[in-house]
């Protein structure tokens, strides 16, 4: 059995919502162990983009649109 919990194994993309914005990583939800300087991750323009740290994609849901852009 690992001992590495099963969430640093996730490859799913992280969806996000115009009320998210501006995305950032680590998230406020993130566990200790997966601490790593903040970043800010541009969602809006690429609409997916991967953390330089983790690896952690994210992407703006479907059909939402950034405010004032």
């Amino acid at each position: 059995m690992s001992s590495v919990p099963e969430t640093a194994h996730n490859q799913d993309i992280v969806e996000v919502g115009a009320d998210d914005l501006p995305v950032y990583c680590p998230g406020p939800k993130a566990p200790l162990w997966s601490q790593h300087p903040r970043i800010y991750i541009e969602v809006v323009k690429n609409h997916v983009a991967r953390c330089q740290y983790c690896g952690t994609r994210y992407a703006l849901r479907e059909g939402e649109k950034a405010h004032g852009h």
